[in-house]
């Protein structure tokens, strides 16, 4: 429904160990048990996108805080003119 110049890709480039790590709902553990089919990284090829606007990844294998997270999509969209004062 958007347009191509209002759609913003964020493409969080973690591990697949830290999505684990994080998993308050144990669905990576369930997928790798094979009772959940079709999970993606799992049994499910994974893609990343090919132009993303904004990539969040880990630096020297630490991953950024939410707050370095959210200040870098913030960043993206105030020097592209999405945040208007």
């Amino acid at each position: 429904m958007l347009t191509d110049a209002n759609f913003i890709e964020v493409f969080m480039n973690m591990p697949l160990e830290v999505c684990e790590a994080i998993d308050c709902k144990g669905l990576y553990k369930l997928a790798k048990a094979g009772k959940i089919k079709g999970f993606t990284g799992i049994d499910d090829p994974y893609e990343p996108p090919l132009n993303c606007e904004i990539m969040i990844e880990q630096k020297d294998g630490v991953c950024p805080t939410p707050c370095d997270m959210a200040g870098q999509v913030v960043s993206y969209l105030d020097e592209n003119g999405f945040l208007h004062a």
